[in-house]
């Protein structure tokens, strides 16, 4: 018998749509991913989120995931914005992110309202494109300051994003020390309608980012 842990009770201040970039993602696995070379940054998640904690609230006392509820075109489009980059089974991805964040976010959007509204925020700014139109491309080489990936996405969201990196597990312990940009957040107001400044910096501080 297995059961799901709730964290918090479901009360939120706002919303975390998170975007990852998918050879990075397959990168820090450290396993076999169906999608590494996928060049587009796709969707993570939405998850309702608390300013004190940003991770929670999570698997909330809800309605669980219903396949038939995300309607055929719909998953046609998710399957481009929200495809599951490790294991390439999107009906489970979508299944596990609405039974731990989803769930949460059922004061302000139903299951069909959830996914509906992630691909409309996934289409709304195209990363990817904001950045190659700062000459921020894939290198497995070049590394950028935050400030310099940060402030084209922001210049043209006007909102603050999260930029999320971790240790790049390809750095040589003898080299210059560098992380790897994996993630980009946007938040959004409690009711998921109006992006916002996002409060955070998960990158570390003045250590160069890559990006490929």
């Amino acid at each position: 018998m297995c059961f799901i842990m709730s964290t918090g009770d479901g009360s939120y201040d706002y919303f975390q749509f998170v975007q990852q970039w998918p050879p990075a993602t397959c990168r820090l696995s450290g396993k076999s991913c169906s999608k590494p070379r996928l060049q587009i940054f796709t969707i993570h998640g939405l998850w309702p989120s608390n300013y004190s904690n940003p991770k929670i609230p999570s698997n909330c006392k809800g309605a669980l995931f219903e396949a038939r509820k995300v309607y055929p075109q719909l998953q046609l489009n998710l399957k481009i914005s929200w495809p599951d980059v490790k294991s390439g089974n999107e009906t489970n991805f979508w299944q596990s992110e609405w039974n731990k964040h989803g769930t949460c976010s059922e004061r302000t959007l139903n299951q069909m309202q959830y996914f509906e509204r992630s691909d409309e925020m996934w289409n709304s700014y195209n990363i990817t494109e904001i950045l190659k139109n700062a000459s921020i491309v894939p290198h497995p080489t070049q590394t950028w300051k935050y400030a310099d990936i940060e402030l084209p996405i922001k210049t043209a969201t006007k909102r603050t994003p999260v930029l999320r990196c971790k240790r790049d597990p390809a750095q040589n312990k003898t080299g210059p020390k560098t992380q790897l940009l994996y993630e980009v957040v946007f938040c959004y107001d409690y009711h998921a309608k109006r992006q916002i400044d996002c409060n955070r910096t998960e990158c570390w501080n003045k250590v160069d980012i890559k990006f490929h």
